[in-house]
């Protein structure tokens, strides 16, 4: 127990506290010897290269001057295609459907037959009419003598009465003959009228009734008739859509400027593909639906390939200005902020600079930025998520391309 009180008493003595002081003294001599010996050997570009190490580095981006295009203002719609000609096959006489003269879905020419109804009933009615006149000729042939009877009242051998009757005889075998003869009409209107044609080049639809059913006819349709089949027009084709009040207020507006006619192109594309078609716009409804707030516009587009469907959908761009320089960035490269838009530069001290722009439609993958932006900007289009604003960056420059929307 002794012994250990006397070595923490020799610890703790001045001696010992003397001794520790000259060794850190001794180390602390060593250490700066050995990195100025360093600073010598390697130059002063190793503290240089320590200190940069131990800075972060500034971040590497893409940049890009806008892309400068001569575009024209449009607007884009959800359009539906409807027939230009539709029409539905309806009897106008009655009867047994005997004949069936086409298949599902054919493309029928004008004036070709495509339904045959029983006509035998119809030919009995004409052969009666046909009677009938024969009939009306000949009671004509003998209301021919009043003739001579009026030739011998003259020469005093007559009398007046039996002229007038000769007269009235006369005058009713014509009337036979004229009744007789639109009943001869009505007989072959009805006859002609089994056979259904075509009424113009179209597809047809699928058939409703089969061969050997009965089916009702009208001619002004005050009954009910049988629909038979469809037929719509296919060389050309409507397109439809709604414009809403204010893309029909910049239609307005633009229209006016040009003072032209309404003939103006659009631009088609079916099932999300580039916008290849064309039609022309030319109707535009005279009122707005005020449930609705839109107004009705209808393009026509030729279809000589067949592939418009009425029915289908597609979009519809329409062109409301004469192109104009616009300056264009990549989409991704517009950035949102709350209710506005901002995109990134580089300013000439490579700090990174927002930007608020205002906003037009999408061309070929590219945003059109109607203002906000310079020609000369330097825009940030790669490597946005590490650009901050208001640091430092290192700037690599990189062409816009367009990609097909």
């Amino acid at each position: 127990m002794s012994d250990t009180v006397n070595e923490a008493a020799a610890a703790t003595s001045p001696q010992h506290r003397s001794s520790r002081t000259s060794t850190r003294a001794w180390l602390g001599t060593v250490f700066g010897l050995s990195v100025f010996g360093a600073g010598v050997f390697f130059g002063p570009g190793y503290f240089a290269s320590s200190a940069k190490a131990s800075l972060p580095s500034a971040p590497s981006v893409l940049v890009s001057v806008p892309a400068e295009r001569s575009i024209e203002k449009r607007l884009q719609f959800l359009g539906q295609f409807s027939a230009v000609q539709q029409v539905e096959l309806r009897p106008q006489v009655g009867g047994t459907l005997t004949q069936i003269s086409f298949k599902d879905g054919d493309i029928v020419q004008q004036g070709s037959v495509l339904f045959e109804i029983d006509p035998t009933p119809y030919q009995i009615k004409l052969k009666e009419a046909t009677a009938q006149l024969e009939t009306a000729r000949a009671r004509l042939e003998l209301a021919i003598q009043s003739h001579r009877a009026d030739t011998l009242k003259d020469k005093g051998f007559g009398t007046v009465e039996l002229s007038d009757q000769r007269s009235a005889e006369r005058r009713a075998a014509q009337a036979a003959i004229d009744n007789a003869q639109a009943a001869i009409r009505d007989a072959q209107f009805d006859l002609d009228h089994t056979r259904l044609t075509a009424p113009f080049t179209g597809r047809i639809g699928t058939h409703l009734v089969s061969v050997g059913n009965l089916v009702a006819g009208s001619r002004a349709a005050t009954t009910p008739t049988t629909l038979l089949a469809t037929l719509v027009s296919v060389d050309s084709i409507y397109l439809n859509f709604d414009m809403s009040e204010a893309d029909f207020a910049t239609f307005q507006s633009e229209h006016q400027k040009q003072q032209g006619p309404l003939a103006d192109k659009v631009a088609i594309s079916l099932n999300g593909s580039g916008f290849d078609r064309e039609g022309t716009l030319d109707f535009i409804d005279n009122t707005l639906d005020r449930s609705s707030g839109t107004i009705h516009a209808r393009a026509t587009v030729q279809n000589t390939d067949g592939l418009l469907t009425p029915g289908a959908f597609a979009r519809v761009r329409v062109a409301v200005s004469k192109p104009a320089p616009a300056l264009l960035v990549p989409d991704a490269a517009v950035l949102p902020d709350q209710s506005e838009h901002v995109v990134l530069t580089v300013d000439p001290n490579d700090v990174v600079t927002p930007k608020k722009v205002e906003l037009g439609d999408l061309r070929d993958g590219l945003r059109v930025i109607r203002s906000g932006l310079t020609s000369s900007d330097r825009v940030i289009v790669g490597g946005i998520p590490k650009a901050k604003p208001g640091a430092k960056v290192v700037p690599e420059a990189k062409p816009i391309q367009s990609a097909s929307n």
